[in-house]
């Protein structure tokens, strides 16, 4: 190829003639300035002026700053070559055999590509612009500065073959590479160290995601065979990483991880409400239960306790957000800088997962092909679509009752003139009278509180209902048994409570030969549900005149509750017979400390308490311990039943007709994995008619219902109850 250079030639001497450096327009910081322009022998080119084909590469052209011309000869011809070109030239000195680097020259007013200033990558060159390329000097020898520890060329991920040729590793062409930050520092001095630390935090994450991918729902349910099975959504997604761009592929792997992150905490969720409710997490209803909880929480461990629980609960979950959204997009970002082995590696799985979901494989009853993810969505997509279903269901269910248009004479004909009491015992379940661990000392109770009932002249049947709830929220027991509705979600309790469905104590009052009266230690604040259950007279834990100590999350003991009902209501002479609704409280979680009886002339305002609560049980010795909140939920059991039946011999009547339940079973951790939702109830007056009216029922004479007695759904009780008694049915 030809050269554009001057006509006169240079003297092959040893001296290397100084070079003209022509001053640029506008230099800019850390880019090499283009060199001089050759000079041609009409610009009168001083003789000392080196040849620019000198400064070329051997075997390269020389730049230029216009189109490539011949020079003419002295004959007018094009010239072949200069006179270099016909003899070897003589070494320059300090010149040896190895190739020199290249140079970078651009044209004035450019950056030149990789100077770190505006360089691209070959995704932005939009193909040739018809020059050629300028040639790139190399990045320094340190190495490229984006190359991670587990061999990524950048943090986020640049993987090979996505971009083009990589960037100096900094500033521009010809500059000094700053020094190395902190974290690269570190780095270099410790490569071995760096990279197991990067493989394990990918590990980690690895973990992490397939934990997120199997984590089952119910605290039984883990144990390792779940853990070893192969999830069809990784095989999907790992798929999907390979084939999409870099920015997408983050994207998705965000969104994805962030899915996956609040899929985790509503699972966290299931855990919980299994435990204490033996039902999952409903995301529609159950928000309103975290004020419950925190109450809970407080009157468990104290403001400070609650404080710090809430603050951890809070951590936790943007913790699990951050940490499987990060973990997706690393292990995202892995899969597509070994897009080989990765592909390979997801071609297999999907064999494998296809395989074993074809044949059935399973490991100690757990299927090897998991389809986890997808079946939890659908099941919560499930369960949000039936809640919005089932309350406008409701709602027309809520407006028919068989004893809505009943006149009050042909109500509770054969119960006239009778004190009735309906008393709920906190969570007094069917596993208090069966567990091997708590029903010995349970059972004995009944045994002698039965033999104190029957010496005072007093008579009992007991059955078996099943509740409507499990493990807590009360007060959907105390509804369904009170309205003959089946109330087993906070919408259908707000939907019935809003509106005018007969309860008991509703059709006691309708007949307008009783006075109704509530009890309920455990309401701290204004209880717009009184009207619907139709109370007259509600006394709430502001109205019981107790000064002694709280016990966990019960207001007051028992026994002093009943005390102070027979003082305000019970003891006084009254126009009318009471319809009387009394909550006990004492055998609430978490069972600790439990109050014990004292003598009756000493209850007095409850100061009396203060050296037994001192010398209970903390929460924090049981609460974690299954073995030990079965015995003291065993023994929180026997102190209502006993505080109940002594009351009920010291003031009870002839006229005097008890009716006692549990509300539902204690949580899974006392009641026992896969417990019934069963409590006891039984009915007890002096008065043998009373008894004689539910012969038919089948019940179990005492205090203890057999194992075999009758199960009734707590909501058909009101309307057996209400036809047993005399009344008429007008719907």
């Amino acid at each position: 190829m030809s050269f554009t250079s001057s006509s006169r030639q240079l003297p092959n001497t040893d001296e290397t003639p100084e070079r003209e450096t022509p001053e640029p327009d506008a230099p800019s910081p850390g880019i090499e300035q283009p060199g001089p322009a050759p000079q041609d022998a009409s610009a009168g080119a001083p003789d000392h002026t080196r040849d620019a084909a000198t400064d070329a590469e051997p075997g390269q052209d020389a730049p230029s700053s216009g189109p490539e011309q011949p020079a003419p000869t002295a004959e007018g011809q094009p010239a072949v070559g200069t006179a270099h070109d016909t003899t070897d030239p003589e070494p320059e000195r300090g010149a040896t055999d190895a190739e020199p680097e290249p140079v970078v020259r651009a044209p004035e007013g450019e950056v030149p590509a990789g100077s770190g200033a505006g360089s691209s990558s070959d995704e932005d060159d939009g193909g040739d612009d018809g020059e050629e390329p300028v040639p790139v000097s190399p990045p320094p020898s340190a190495g490229h500065a984006d190359e991670g520890t587990d061999g990524s060329t950048d943090e986020g991920g640049d993987e090979g073959g996505e971009t083009g040729p990589a960037a100096p590793a900094a500033g521009g062409v010809g500059e000094a590479a700053p020094p190395s930050g902190r974290v690269r520092g570190w780095r270099g001095r410790y490569p071995v160290a760096a990279t197991v630390l990067a493989w394990t935090v990918t590990g980690l994450a690895a973990v992490l995601v397939l934990f997120a991918l199997l984590m089952p729902g119910k605290a039984d349910q883990f144990h390792p065979a779940q853990f070893l099975r192969v999830p069809v959504e990784a095989v999907f997604g790992a798929a999907l990483v390979l084939v999409l761009p870099r920015r997408p592929r983050i994207a998705v792997s965000a969104v994805a991880g962030l899915a996956l992150g609040v899929l985790t905490v509503l699972n966290l969720l299931d855990v919980g409400f299994n435990e204490y409710l033996g039902r999952g997490f409903n995301v529609v209803l159950d928000w309103a239960l975290f004020s419950d909880a925190q109450a809970y929480l407080q009157d468990t461990f104290g403001g400070g306790g609650a404080l710090g629980i809430a603050i951890l609960a809070v951590v936790l979950v943007i913790a699990v957000l951050a940490l499987v959204t990060l973990s997706v997009v690393r292990l995202g970002s892995l899969v597509a800088r070994n897009s080989e082995v990765a592909t390979r590696a997801t071609l297999v799985a999907a064999i494998v997962w296809v395989t074993c979901a074809a044949l059935g494989v399973q490991v100690t009853g757990v299927p090897i092909a998991s389809e986890h993810v997808a079946l939890a969505v659908q099941d919560r997509a499930h369960r949000v679509r039936d809640t919005i279903r089932d309350e406008a269901e409701f709602q027309k269910i809520a407006k028919k009752d068989t004893f809505a248009n009943t006149p009050p004479d042909q109500l509770l004909t054969d119960l006239r003139g009778k004190d009735m009491m309906i008393t709920f015992i906190e969570s007094y379940g069917r596993s208090a009278i069966e567990d091997p661990v708590m029903a010995p000392g349970v059972d004995a109770t009944l045994t002698a509180e039965n033999k104190k009932l029957t010496g005072a002249g007093f008579a009992a049947k007991s059955g078996w209902l099943t509740s409507a709830t499990y493990g807590g929220s009360s007060w959907l027991g105390h509804s369904t048994f009170l309205s003959g509705l089946w109330i087993n979600n906070q919408q259908r309790y707000r939907t019935v409570t809003a509106g005018d469905h007969l309860t008991l104590p509703g059709a006691f009052k309708k007949t307008g030969d009783w006075d109704t009266v509530g009890v309920m230690p455990g309401v701290q604040k204004a209880w717009p549900e009184q009207k619907f259950y139709g109370i007259d007279k509600l006394y709430d834990s502001r109205d019981l005149g107790y000064r002694g100590p709280k016990f966990s999350w019960s207001t007051m003991p028992d026994q002093y509750a009943l005390t102070a009902f027979e003082r305000l209501v019970h003891g006084k002479k009254h126009d009318k017979p009471l319809m009387s609704t009394i909550i006990l409280t004492s055998s609430h979680q978490p069972w600790a400390p439990i109050p014990r009886t004292v003598p009756q002339d000493q209850v007095g305002d409850g100061s009396v308490y203060d050296a037994i609560e001192k010398a209970g049980k903390r929460p924090g010795d049981i609460i974690t311990d299954a073995r030990k909140s079965k015995e003291e939920y065993g023994k929180s059991i026997q102190y209502s039943v006993t505080s109940l039946i002594d009351y009920l011999v010291k003031y009870g009547d002839k006229n005097t007709v008890l009716i006692f339940l549990g509300d539902h079973q204690p949580i899974a951790r006392v009641s026992g994995d896969h417990a019934s939702r069963d409590v006891p109830v039984s009915i007890v007056a002096k008065d043998p008619k009373v008894l004689d009216r539910i012969a038919d029922w089948g019940w179990t004479d005492g205090l203890r219902p057999e194992h075999n007695a009758p199960v009734w759904k707590m909501s058909a009780f009101r309307d057996r109850f209400l036809t047993a008694y005399g009344s008429t049915p007008h719907s």
